[in-house]
């Protein structure tokens, strides 16, 4: 697709809605699923809503996707992550791969339904090129951050999703230890990013992800 450059501005406003929501309902699935698993912590705080105030991090949400959007093409980021009290569950390990899970999952489902904008964009854009071309860039962008929040959050590193989903299949002495390093595991990401090896991790799999889907809607 041959689109216009955009302006920053222009940038920030087509990334908002996407980023926003993506990271809102990534955490609203989280409280949602531990809540049928018998958790109501997300609920008795406040935090099992759709509400994106109550789940957004000045830093995650905000200011880290406008720099990564200024100097790279690479926007992921963040949000207050949903309280989820793992006691609460029957079987402790096993409930929160799940609700761990439900994240990336509800990550992938918006992408397919941002995918769908982006082909409605494309159809409108003969008769309608303000809207078309608005539609496009928010399709294409709401797809990218989905797909790359879904992928990163999938990651085997604490305390990331996959490093839930991860434990289950460990000992629990195993789980244990590997959850130890949870502390640590947002330097472990930036020293993957600086060496280089974060970008192929995710990217691969994001460029594959992505060809599946535009192809499923027909782009």
């Amino acid at each position: 697709m041959g689109l216009p450059e955009l302006t920053l501005m222009q940038k920030i406003a087509v990334w908002a809605l996407p980023v926003i929501f993506a990271i809102t309902v990534h955490e609203f699935a989280h409280g949602w699923v531990a809540s049928k698993f018998g958790d109501q912590s997300a609920k008795m705080l406040g935090r099992l809503t759709l509400n994106p105030i109550k789940h957004i991090d000045p830093i995650g949400t905000i200011l880290v996707p406008i720099v990564l959007l200024m100097f790279t093409g690479f926007v992921f980021g963040w949000a207050k992550p949903v309280p989820v009290n793992a006691n609460n569950f029957k079987s402790p390990r096993t409930d929160m791969a799940w609700v761990a899970i439900a994240g990336p999952v509800s990550n992938f489902l918006m992408a397919i339904a941002w995918a769908v904008v982006l082909k409605i964009g494309l159809i409108l854009q003969a008769g309608s090129p303000e809207i078309g071309l608005f539609l496009i860039y928010s399709g294409v962008a709401g797809v990218s951050i989905n797909l790359i929040l879904g992928i990163l959050n999938l990651l085997p590193i604490p305390p990331l999703d996959g490093s839930h989903i991860a434990s289950a299949f460990l000992s629990k002495r195993l789980a244990w230890q590997f959850n130890r390093i949870a502390p640590y595991g947002f330097f472990i990401l930036i020293a993957l990013m600086l060496l280089g090896w974060l970008a192929p991790l995710i990217l691969g799999p994001f460029e594959m992800a992505k060809g599946l889907l535009f192809a499923l809607v027909g782009v």
